[in-house]
């Protein structure tokens, strides 16, 4: 005859193997997690990828139709808003002054430097984590005066850049290293999922990444920085090639 306690003790279960049980149920939920936090990332830079070639298309098909680049928009501006001088979020940020040597604002050295104009251009305004594309231009290729041209080429009108312009951005393997492309005339970057320098859609500018190549791709300067993705670096970013995009513009007739 067995008596009531040792039913009682055969039915239940004790807290050592109550423990145990929710110490492997946690091992295994982590060992779900992990992966699905990965593909999560993995489709967000896939989408992010997408919509830079879209805008890579939309840079070009620009270019075509308007004799020159567009310039970047003014990053500072929240969404749906203007700024002080009536230029709307998204719109490229042209210089009023036409005495003023370039037409893009915001210009250091030779070159313009904001966020990608998405309206202009009629693209999505943020990459797959919600932050503006940073967008540098070299200025004499997104003007609207005609190319000055050499004797090595001939100028054609209604075209900003001509076949024997040359342009100023560089891309590089890494801070100070090995060049990957140069005389690139425009770059654009996602931030990725850190974001560090990136616009939010409110205006606001994320703090620099405290990476030196990371950091590179915000200070608004002429190099750029662009390799395999690592813990600290995740920024994502294309750029037009010079003889592609002027090649198109032949096919097109708008150069000779």
């Amino acid at each position: 005859m067995t008596c009531t306690g040792d039913l009682n003790r055969q039915a239940g279960f004790t807290l050592i193997e109550i423990a145990v049980v929710l110490a492997v149920a946690a091992l295994l939920l982590g060992g779900l997690l992990v992966p699905l936090a990965a593909q999560i990332d993995l489709q967000k830079t896939s989408e992010t990828q997408n919509s830079l070639d879209e805008i890579s298309e939309a840079l070009i098909g620009y270019a075509i139709i308007n004799g020159r680049l567009p310039c970047p928009a003014d990053g500072t501006i929240p969404t749906g808003k203007t700024n002080a001088a009536g230029v709307a979020a998204g719109q490229e940020y042209r210089n009023p002054v036409a005495a003023s040597p370039y037409d893009c604002a915001n210009v250091v050295g030779n070159v313009a430097v904001g966020v990608l104009p998405w309206v202009t251009l009629g693209v999505k305004e943020t990459d797959a984590w919600a932050r503006r594309y940073t967008y540098e231009v070299t200025a004499t290729w997104a003007d609207s005066k005609d190319g000055t041209g050499s004797s090595s080429c001939s100028v054609a009108n209604g075209v900003s850049f001509q076949l024997c312009s040359n342009s100023n951005l560089n891309i590089l393997y890494t801070v100070g290293g090995t060049s990957i492309a140069s005389n690139v005339p425009a770059v654009v970057v996602s931030h990725g999922k850190n974001g560090f320098g990136a616009y939010t859609p409110g205006g606001a500018r994320l703090s620099t990444s405290r990476d030196a190549d990371e950091a590179e791709n915000s200070n608004g300067d002429v190099n750029f920085v662009s390799k395999p993705m690592t813990p600290a670096f995740d920024d994502i970013e294309i750029w037009v090639s010079p003889s592609i995009l002027m090649n198109l513009m032949v096919q097109a007739g708008r150069l000779p």
